[in-house]
């Protein structure tokens, strides 16, 4: 896995170095952009419930902060490694650029399984990491957000050790709080909201009428279920579903709200009412309009994108799609909704969280659903009048644009000194 995780630095850099030659970006310019900012790697005791003291490693990383602060999630996994952090850095830094947020990019966590962790355990050892990076976050430096296996209470232990260091309450040094302490309304779907509005601009953009598609969805995670009710709502047939371990598929369509009851009462897709299992390998190879990837990276590989089906692929999570399977749907004309647009909807909730508590003011439902759906079609649109005009796909034209902005607001700073 280490491996694999690796490998997305690399991808990471190598869609840059095509960016920066259809741009004709200046060699210096490419270099500044190719390298993270500055990277932090701590080592923290925290004391066990048995009474042990065990040492834990965790990381911060800053790719560019030219557009603003930097922002990215806070990630507990025992396969995190310093490459897979310095990649989702760097997305951070173009999703940011896509939407026209002014911030910039980063990206941390904790090298530990969670599960593992009592919930005492789990306290003491955000509190001290929160305090071991302490000297990089903050309302006006780095804003971290909740990733794999973080939550709000998390941000919310981060959020109160920073304060209590301040001596005093900053609810916009974290997003993704509880609504008691300065968090914001749809925060839960907000990844899986941007996502949809990109899928059913990607849709229509292919003539494609979402209340009749099929539609796949590897990864029934948060970000999965909630998109499985939202394509549901609309009309979609979901046919088939995949977890971490399992798959099931029915051509019929499954029932989302007995699939979703399932999973969050199981925690596994398998037995599922209304559907057979299927090898999850071969949920690629079903028969459908769209594929959606909402769980971890590198899951759609060469092999998956010779099976694929699906005329659209939309990448509702980071890095799901390897260099050699991206390739592979580029030459079989398959529309690929890259990560840095797709799954950008978490990262645009944040900023109205951030700006609401910056401004001590809430926003109505309304509000939030109203400026999302603005900003994702918005970017959604450019992105496609790029790939139009330049004759690249959607990837490609993403990071064009995303790359093009950040470049010029480097430009415009200039170099200190």
């Amino acid at each position: 896995m280490a491996a694999n995780q690796d490998n997305v630095w690399e991808s990471a850099r190598r869609d840059l170095d095509v960016a920066a030659e259809r741009l004709k970006l200046d060699e210096g310019m490419h270099r500044v952009l190719r390298v993270p900012k500055r990277e932090l790697e701590v080592n923290f005791p925290v004391t066990m419930d048995d009474g042990s003291v065990q040492v834990f490693t965790g990381y911060r990383v800053h790719h560019n902060l030219n557009r603003g602060p930097a922002t990215g999630g806070v990630r507990y996994t025992a396969d995190l490694t310093l490459d897979l952090v310095r990649a989702n850095a760097m997305l951070n830094t173009w999703k940011a650029a896509l939407l026209e947020v002014p911030w910039g990019g980063a990206m941390g966590g904790v090298v530990v399984n969670p599960r593992r962790l009592s919930e005492d355990e789990r306290q003491g050892l955000t509190r001290r990491y929160a305090t071991e990076i302490s000297l990089l976050i903050g309302p006006v430096r780095d804003i971290p957000t909740p990733d794999v296996n973080t939550g709000s209470q998390t941000m919310a232990w981060i959020m109160d050790t920073w304060s209590m260091h301040h001596g005093h309450t900053v609810p916009g040094v974290v997003t993704g709080k509880p609504m008691a302490i300065g968090g914001t309304r749809g925060r839960r779907e907000s990844t899986s909201r941007g996502a949809f509005h990109c899928i059913a601009a990607g849709a229509r953009a292919r003539g494609l009428a979402l209340g009749e598609a099929r539609v796949a969805i590897q990864g029934f995670g948060r970000v999965g279920t909630t998109l499985a009710e939202m394509l549901a709502a609309a009309g979609a047939r979901i046919v088939g579903i995949a977890d971490d371990r399992a798959a099931v598929a029915n051509p019929s369509g499954i029932d989302v709200p007995t699939a979703v009851d399932w999973i969050r009462e199981r925690d596994t897709i398998v037995g599922c009412p209304g559907a057979e299992p299927i090898e999850r390998s071969d949920l690629f190879g079903l028969d459908c309009d769209i594929l959606v990837s909402a769980g971890i990276q590198n899951q759609v590989t060469a092999a998956a994108a010779d099976a694929l089906r699906a005329g659209i692929l939309a990448e509702a999570g980071n890095s799901p799609t390897t260099p050699d399977a991206d390739a592979i749907l580029r030459d079989r004309g398959v529309q690929v909704i890259p990560d840095i647009l797709c799954s950008a909807g978490g990262l645009l909730l944040g900023y109205f969280e951030w700006v609401q508590d910056t401004q001590a003011f809430h926003w109505a439902d309304r509000e939030i659903a109203s400026e999302l759906e603005r900003i994702m079609e918005a970017a959604f649109a450019g992105v496609l009048a790029t790939a139009e005009r330049e004759r690249v796909d959607l990837r490609g034209a993403a990071m064009m644009v995303a790359v093009g902005r950040v470049a010029e607001a480097t430009a415009l700073r200039g170099l200190y000194p």
